[in-house]
């Protein structure tokens, strides 16, 4: 089991920098409960305390829970070295339920086409019995680097056709390669947000040791707490491990990690959600990359984007080929628009769950002391779960 202590050299917390204001978003697929929709991030020494309104009932790993956690910096570091991820989706469609909709094997292998139109049905890649769901994503450590940080992150929606118990929502089983399943449960609050149509959430823990045990290799994730069947919101669900890491030939990098469990809801640029990252110090030219984990955004359902603004004034919208300026949040599991590693399975769209890096030189041109990323959903709402962000750094 592993339930360690958070390690980050340096923690924050997102502030209000605006109160927009209630808003409710309803649609024939997704309904989105009244939230606050507008962050930034501040230095701190706190870490966001529980809600008075949590459930009573809490997840067998003891973690607290809130219908929305604001993002806070995890980990930060100035170091030779970077950021990689492993991740997958643990659920996909098995039939289609709806008229008129491409066929479920067309879909898997890119085609547009969102959850509530599927009866969907759990991946599972390990052949054992005793677990319901299990899938593989490759972990590119480089050789002869060390792992300084890591965290998995899981999460994805309990009702659909069957409703599955919260209680586990803090619960999953992780096998290193060649390694048997461990426990593995959070240690953090766990976002979960309930309305009409959908019970989502987001867990996640500090991984660090098993990581440096494990290394590079086909990592395993099983019995992510999610549900199969059918429902206008559609089943989701998915896992990413983000790991730093140092190597004494890399150059040298600013490497952040924010999480939290947020709702964008539908309606452009006044329901969207800004992330502030500052002391950056990036000098003219340098390189940078930004991942993102969200929750429900669908393949073909426009409107989300991600828009990145220097200090400078600089501001580029953030795409590729393979997500586009107005379809950012797409199903997708990419870096710079290719597939990124070896998955087991390996799914073009995810029906519900992006895992997503994106280059972020254009941005850094003219250097930056500071970065914005805007957020905004998509016309049927969406989750925003992680930031990653690499930069070179002056020597």
């Amino acid at each position: 089991m592993i339930s360690s202590l958070i390690s980050a050299k340096v923690h924050s917390c997102f502030v209000p920098l605006i109160e927009i204001g209630d808003r409710v978003m309803g649609s024939s697929r997704r309904i989105l409960g009244a939230l606050g929709l507008l962050s930034c991030l501040v230095l701190s020494v706190n870490v966001p305390t529980a809600a008075a309104d949590e459930p009573p009932g809490q997840p067998a790993s003891g973690a607290k829970e809130r219908a929305r956690v604001p993002f806070t910096q995890r980990y930060q570091a100035v170091q030779r070295g970077g950021l990689v991820r492993a991740s997958n989706s643990s659920i996909t469609c098995r039939k289609a339920v709806a008229p008129d909709v491409e066929p479920c094997a067309e879909v898997k292998q890119g085609a547009p086409g969102v959850n509530g139109d599927f009866d969907m049905f759990y991946s599972e890649v390990d052949k054992d019995p005793n677990t319901y769901n299990s899938t593989r994503a490759e972990l590119k450590v480089p050789q002869g680097a060390k792992v300084s940080y890591a965290r998995l992150y899981w999460g994805g929606n309990l009702r659909v056709g069957e409703q599955k118990p919260p209680e586990d929502n803090g619960r999953v089983l992780v096998a290193e390669p060649g390694g048997a399943y461990k426990e593995v449960l959070a240690d953090t609050v766990i976002g979960h947000h309930t309305d009409a149509g959908r019970d989502a959430y987001q867990a996640s823990a500090d991984v660090t040791p098993l990581v440096r045990k494990g290394g590079a290799g086909m990592w395993t994730v099983a019995q992510l707490n999610i549900a199969m069947g059918n429902s206008e919101v559609g089943a989701w669900g998915g896992w990413t491990l983000v790991v730093a890491y140092e190597h004494p030939q890399e150059p040298v990098r600013r490497i952040s990690l924010w999480d939290g469990f947020e709702g964008l809801a539908g309606g452009g640029e006044a329901a969207g959600e800004t992330v502030e990252i500052a002391g950056l110090d990036a000098p003219a030219g340098a390189a940078g990359k930004a991942g993102v984990v969200a929750y429900d955004g669908d393949r073909g359902a426009f409107g989300d984007s991600l828009t990145v603004t220097a200090d400078s004034g600089r501001r580029i919208n953030v795409s590729n080929a393979e997500n586009p300026f107005n379809d950012v949040m797409n199903s997708t599991i990419t870096e710079f628009g290719r597939p990124p590693f070896v998955r087991q399975p390996e799914h073009m769209n995810n029906l519900g769950y992006d895992a997503d890096v994106f280059d972020l030189s254009p941005a850094l041109s003219g250097g930056a002391r500071s970065l914005k990323f805007r957020f905004t959903g998509e016309s049927q709402g969406q989750f925003l779960g992680v930031l990653f962000v690499q930069t070179d750094a002056r020597r």
